[in-house]
């Protein structure tokens, strides 16, 4: 991801998260963290279907910090190869796992994580927030 996706970034951002999206300014600071984070989109005739961000702290921990696919692209595959990409780069930075959060709703990206080698290891309460909604913590670790 570069400077210039942001802007394409914030339609998507707003109709799958609402008010929950992530500000531009959040983007801004996620990607002059370029140490620590690492960005990725998906691009179709030159227009962004989908991002995905993965920051790396520790010597050997990551935090996937976001997976979204645009609405008419969800369910062939788009999400499942990006999280490969994340996780992919998570270990090429020397991370032995790799954690994430997921609205408790969401049972599509639930699954994926599952398919993926993700297990839910906790639940924050009310962690989305203005809906109040519950995130379940999910772990992927390399064997």
């Amino acid at each position: 991801m570069r400077w210039w996706h942001i802007e394409e970034i914030a339609p998507l951002e707003r109709d799958l998260f609402g008010d929950e999206e992530w500000s531009a300014g959040m983007f801004w600071s996620e990607l002059a963290q370029a140490d620590t984070r690492w960005y990725r989109v998906a691009l179709e005739n030159d227009e962004v279907i989908g991002y995905a961000g993965l920051c790396v702290y520790g010597p050997e921990d990551a935090w996937v910090q976001n997976i979204a696919v645009r609405r008419d692209r969800q369910g062939a595959g788009l999400g499942r190869k990006m999280l490969d990409e994340l996780l992919e780069e998570a270990v090429r930075r020397g991370a032995r796992q790799v954690l994430l959060e997921v609205r408790a709703d969401n049972a599509p990206a639930q699954r994926l994580y599952a398919r993926r080698g993700f297990e839910a290891i906790g639940l924050r309460r009310g962690y989305y927030q203005p809906s109040n909604t519950d995130a379940v913590v999910m772990r992927w670790e390399m064997t």
